[in-house]
């Protein structure tokens, strides 16, 4: 899950941990539209309990925490991640967090890797003929990837991501 406040990007796979070869289940955002800070977490809430209910992962990957040169930004992506963390607990579901840097680095090779190089590897990975959309999906699906690749045990990771 890549919290945000406004869409929640999100990707559900399926695959052996530790090895290529996953399958892409669903992807797409959860659009939390404008307005209150409340209503939009509710809706994050409300769409991540429906991809849970809907998939029963055994695990949701999520991103860890980034500092953002806005405090605002980052307290308002806190609160998002809460949500994520809670409807996850809320569905009795294991919560991995990756660091963004880590994501890159497991998908596309190098932890610097453009929003574009993470889309297009996504889509190698999985074998798809383009790369998720919005980029927000790929992202969730990047992460999803990232846990499955670096995971223990089977697992199918739903990674919600917001902006």
């Amino acid at each position: 899950m890549d919290p945000g406040s406004a869409v929640t990007g999100f990707g559900v796979v399926e695959g052996t941990p530790g090895r290529t070869g996953a399958r892409l289940l669903e992807c797409g955002v959860i659009r939390a539209g404008e307005g209150p800070l409340a209503g939009r977490l509710r809706a994050i809430h409300a769409g991540l309990g429906e991809v849970l209910a809907r998939h029963r992962p055994d695990a949701v990957a999520v991103e860890g925490i980034f500092y953002s040169r806005n405090v605002r930004t980052t307290v308002v992506l806190g609160h998002a991640r809460g949500v994520v963390l809670l409807a996850a607990e809320e569905a009795g579901v294991a919560v991995a967090e990756y660091a963004p840097g880590l994501v890159k680095k497991t998908v596309v090779g190098r932890g610097a890797a453009q929003k574009a190089q993470v889309g297009w590897m996504v889509a190698k990975l999985l074998r798809l003929d383009h790369a998720p959309s919005p980029a927000d999906a790929a992202d969730g699906v990047a992460l999803a990837l990232t846990h499955l690749l670096l995971a223990g045990r089977p697992v199918r990771a739903p990674r919600v991501a917001a902006r």
